[in-house]
């Protein structure tokens, strides 16, 4: 399958519009922010940005499965269209928060510099990646924050599409996550993998300690057994009596906080101090909150986890907010709509504003005629936007398992500069304050 079909019509459409009357050459700059931030959520993370880039590098209409070919014989475009992207590569730049960093709303989350044609065409699956990525990185967020020092474990594979189940525990990961059950994510990007049994294992034996016995002669103690089948007293103690040294249990259902502190006692008391208890079955931020008082050792999530928890979208846009004029330098460009749906025009760049004892105080986004004219560090601010692409160049430390862990770094690092009331999960403001000023105004100076 050709990724260039995973375009929408209307971006062709456009396109062979501007190829006729000469706009399709004019230089653009397409900003991607979110108008607002999910109710209750006091900031948003940044996610699949280097996963964006790793699609670009394939990402063309001149494939083999007869893309073009499909494209004129079912009327979406002309022949004439057809010949001009059969040369398409994108050859502008791309630069934007780093992966992992926080966002809030209307910060310039990515910036797209090229022609009007090259950069439009780009729009579904941008956003695709990026609404889907952020969404889930931001719910892992809350998870992870919620768990603590305790590890987050992403096994949601089979609450969503193939595809997005590989992108989710990539973002999972991006926000702290500590392994992932699917196996393309780690092949991917060297996530660690994670994986036992479940109870179709223990259901399929003629009894538990047949099929105890037999994940151990496999596994070794070095495994996890669920005990939670038919009767947990009884299967804890089961485990144990084969397993001295087990290295896990694992409960998926009733109560679990009252659970965890009868296992964790039994546990205790059968010697086995040092084997640990994991819990799972339809946890959240708000159910890993209420185990923090457990002794809960870690935690398996997934559903909630890969449907954002509740916000499966990020509600990113991607709006044209500069252009070339007539003597070529570029002008700022917005909507006037009604309704909330106006656009800031012009070229953005962005930083953040620290205190002396590294919290995060303000978010500073300033727009003018240019793209990123002046160095956040200019104003005092720690700078967000980093480059993607450089003229068609793609960086390639952004991709890749290397390019994974750093976001990961960026993350916590970023994570770790909100003010405290930024990590609650109650309802209330963004966690700092974004300042919206024109550049030529000299304001935020």
């Amino acid at each position: 399958m050709s990724l260039a079909l995973l375009t929408d019509k209307y971006e062709l459409t456009m396109l062979e519009a501007a190829l006729a009357d000469g706009t399709a050459a004019r230089r653009s700059v397409f900003e991607v922010f979110a108008r607002r931030l999910p109710h209750g959520r006091r900031y948003g993370v940044v996610a699949g940005t280097g996963r964006l880039a790793e699609l670009l590098e394939s990402f063309s209409f001149d494939a083999p499965d007869g893309t073009l070919e499909w494209l004129v014989s079912s009327g979406t475009i002309q022949p004439s269209t057809a010949e001009w992207l059969a040369s398409y590569k994108f050859a502008g730049s791309i630069s934007g928060y780093e992966e992992g960093e926080l966002y809030f709303p209307n910060s310039p989350v990515l910036t797209v510099d090229g022609t009007f044609a090259e950069c439009v065409i780009m729009e579904t699956l941008i956003l695709s990646v990026l609404n889907h990525d952020c969404a889930v990185a931001s719910a892992a967020s809350r998870i992870t924050a919620a768990a603590g020092e305790r590890p987050c474990l992403e096994m949601g594979a089979r609450r969503t599409h193939e595809e997005a189940a590989v992108a989710a525990a990539r973002a999972a990961y991006v926000a702290g996550f500590a392994g992932t059950s699917i196996l393309e994510a780690g092949r991917r990007w060297s996530i660690p993998t994670i994986g036992t049994a479940a109870h179709a294992f223990t259901l399929v034996h003629d009894s538990e300690r047949e099929a105890f016995s037999a994940q151990l002669a496999s596994q070794g103690e070095a495994t996890t057994l669920l005990v939670d089948t038919y009767n947990v007293k009884q299967a804890v103690a089961l485990a144990i009596e084969l397993a001295p040294r087990l290295r896990a249990v694992r409960l998926d259902s009733g109560d679990l906080p009252q659970l965890a502190r009868a296992v964790r006692r039994q546990l205790d008391a059968l010697g086995a101090s040092k084997t640990a208890i994991t819990v799972t079955s339809d946890l959240d931020e708000f159910a890993i909150a209420a185990l923090a008082a457990a002794p809960v050792d870690s935690y398996g999530v997934g559903t909630k986890l890969v449907t954002g928890s509740g916000v499966p979208t990020a509600e990113m846009v991607y709006k044209l907010v500069a252009r070339a004029g007539a003597d070529g330098k570029l002008e700022p460009v917005g909507k006037r709509s009604p309704g909330g749906k106006s656009t800031i025009g012009g070229a953005k760049w962005a930083g953040r504003r620290i205190d002396d004892s590294g919290i995060a105080e303000e978010e500073l986004v300033l727009s003018g005629p240019a793209v990123h004219p002046v160095a956040p560090e200019a104003y005092g601010l720690r700078p967000l936007q980093v480059s993607y692409v450089d003229h068609g160049q793609i960086d390639q430390s952004r991709l890749g398992a290397a390019g994974l862990a750093r976001a990961r770094v960026r993350h916590m690092t970023s994570r770790d500069e909100l003010p405290p009331a930024g990590l609650r999960l109650s309802e209330g403001e963004p966690a700092i304050p974004t300042t919206i000023s024109n550049v030529l105004d000299g304001a935020g100076a």
